[in-house]
């Protein structure tokens, strides 16, 4: 793979499944911020080009290419949406009633000395709360919506029409709970400190921070996968039907 600095963020992340993980690491918005191009996020980041475009070099070597071997710009969006569900949506459903009552336990052992914590808790429930709305919407409205009209492209029927019109319609309104979500991520990073617990952190605060640190990665990945690949399919295919 030749990485070129004029590409965006979100056409390395499309062409190279392990550029995620260089993005994650580096700190380089490949979700809501893909548009940019891998100069103008390397020096939005304060990160050495070269640096980066050998590590995204590396990254597309066979021997540390993901194992996920699913490409999702081919295969069927309703595997897209199964796998989005079943395992982003689920894993935050998991990780939102886990780290409610570890904030409650860590911020009442821990909130006097590092009152950060009350911030951190009050930012994440907003999150976890636009989360859980964001999802049953998604659930019960969109992906639905873009199954049937999967179905019926590939049966050559009719698409019955949505009561939103156009499913450009939803697909902006998630794009902006993504834009939402994200700054909410940035403003958790920013509190902690990017998640580095202090000398005096206990066990259970220790584990708050990496597991906010995971959530983040996991909701990364999600919002690229929606962002920068179902949603534009799903856009092309009801304008080519």
């Amino acid at each position: 793979m030749s990485v070129t600095t004029e590409k965006t963020v979100r056409e390395l992340a499309l062409e190279n499944a392990g550029a995620t993980r260089i993005f994650e690491k580096l700190g380089i918005d490949y979700c809501c911020g893909g548009s940019r191009t891998l100069e103008q996020a390397c020096h939005a980041a304060g990160l050495p080009i070269d640096q980066v475009l050998k590590s995204l070099d590396e990254a597309a070597l066979p021997s540390t290419t993901s194992a996920d071997n699913h490409h999702w710009q081919t295969e069927p969006l309703g595997n897209l949406i199964s796998h989005i569900t079943n395992t982003h949506h689920k894993y935050t459903r998991e990780e939102i009633d886990r780290l409610t009552p570890l904030f409650a336990k860590v911020c009442s052992v821990h909130g006097m000395r590092h009152p950060e914590l009350l911030e951190l808790r009050d930012t994440f429930t907003g999150l976890a709360h636009e989360l859980t709305t964001h999802f049953m919407k998604e659930e019960m409205v969109l992906f639905p919506h873009i199954a049937r009209m999967e179905e019926a492209v590939e049966e050559k029927a009719p698409v019955l029409p949505a009561p939103f019109g156009t499913v450009q319609n939803p697909v902006a309104m998630m794009m902006h709970d993504h834009d939402s979500a994200g700054d909410a991520l940035h403003t958790l990073r920013e509190t902690s400190h990017g998640y580095i617990a202090p000398d005096d952190a206990c066990v259970s605060y220790q584990t708050l921070y990496r597991a906010l640190a995971e959530l983040e990665a996991d909701l990364h990945q999600h919002i690229h996968l929606e962002n920068n690949i179902l949603f534009p399919r799903a856009i092309a295919m009801e304008k080519g039907h």
